[in-house]
């Protein structure tokens, strides 16, 4: 019988989900204020997707009351009017703290002797099961090749090459992406989610169907052709039709070291409505107004923040 945990990591490292996110160095994907509703970047929203579900469970009216409770956290100056700079800090602080939080809860689950560091074998039992041959599971062959994939990211992650991985090397095991001597190995899973014909490239027909998978024969929605679109004129550098592992390493690469200032912004952008006099800054008001927006965004870590006590954030 494999463990439960073993699930949602098989969707996340196998690609299981059909709209699953890939990760972006250093930064959630990258999004554009012509696309409001955010199919595929918009706060990469996929990425805080069991976060956001308890939010959406509160009835508006509390979700909204919350909200208000937490914007006076946000206005450092009290002012009553939100900055890109206000903003800016508590997406880059809310950023820090869910990772922190993640990190100490994996560790937490993952060392099993609590001697401060994971061990492949702690790794294995706890995400595998104690054995190793899948006989209980319905696609063994998935479950040897997400094995043998995690195999490879743990020996990548550690740098010192003990077996162990403390805090650090945990921490680039978990989120890879985030740390430049990883990046070429996010890139080979990322061509391995994607390549469905084996070659070793990303053919233009194989990254549209990662995102969208209609019935035979129906038109694609016009989000899907701007995909397309963005695949070939902008993303496959050499014009032939697919990704190789440079262009995918570009695709990756944030269009802004400051994502967290592009999101303040986004927000701002959205949720300003004096459209005769943009201020920069956004009340309260505002910001109850688009509280939708808000309660899906980095700024609130995907609506977590909501649950949390003031002490807490």
């Amino acid at each position: 019988m494999l463990p439960c945990s073993l699930w949602p990591l098989l969707a996340l490292a196998l690609g299981g989900s059909p709209h699953a996110p890939h990760p972006h160095f250093g930064a959630p994907p990258p999004h554009g204020h012509e696309d409001p509703q955010g199919l595929f970047y918009d706060h990469a929203a996929l990425w805080g997707a069991q976060e956001a579900r308890e939010q959406r469970e509160l009835p508006p009216e509390e979700a909204q009351r919350r909200l208000g409770l937490l914007v006076a956290l946000m206005d450092a100056d009290s002012s009553g009017l939100l900055s890109r700079q206000e903003l800016r800090a508590w997406i880059l602080r809310r950023h820090r703290g869910s990772r922190q939080e993640a990190l100490a809860s994996e560790s937490a689950r993952l060392d099993r002797d609590s001697d401060g560091a994971v061990t492949w074998a702690e790794f294995s039992a706890e995400s595998f099961g104690e054995s190793e041959d899948f006989g209980g599971s319905p696609d063994p062959d998935s479950h040897r090749k997400l094995l043998e994939r995690s195999r490879r990211r743990f020996r990548a992650a550690d740098e010192d090459g003990d077996g162990r991985l403390q805090a650090a090397e945990l921490e680039a095991f978990l989120n890879p992406e985030d740390f430049a001597r990883l990046q070429d190995l996010v890139v080979q899973e990322t061509i391995e989610d994607l390549d469905r014909d084996g070659d070793g490239f990303v053919q233009v027909d194989e990254y549209i169907a990662d995102l969208f998978e209609g019935p035979p024969g129906s038109p694609e929605p016009p989000e899907i052709q701007r995909e397309r679109e963005q695949f070939l004129q902008v993303r496959d550098q050499d014009r032939d039709g697919r990704l190789g592992p440079a262009e995918v390493k570009l695709w990756l690469s944030p269009p802004s070291p400051d994502w967290a200032g592009v999101e303040a912004e986004h927000l701002i952008h959205h949720a300003d409505q004096n459209q005769w006099c943009r201020t920069g800054a956004l009340s309260r008001e505002e910001i109850l107004g688009r509280w939708e927006l808000f309660v899906g965004s980095r700024a609130t870590d995907y609506g977590q923040d909501l649950h949390r006590g003031h002490d807490e954030l």
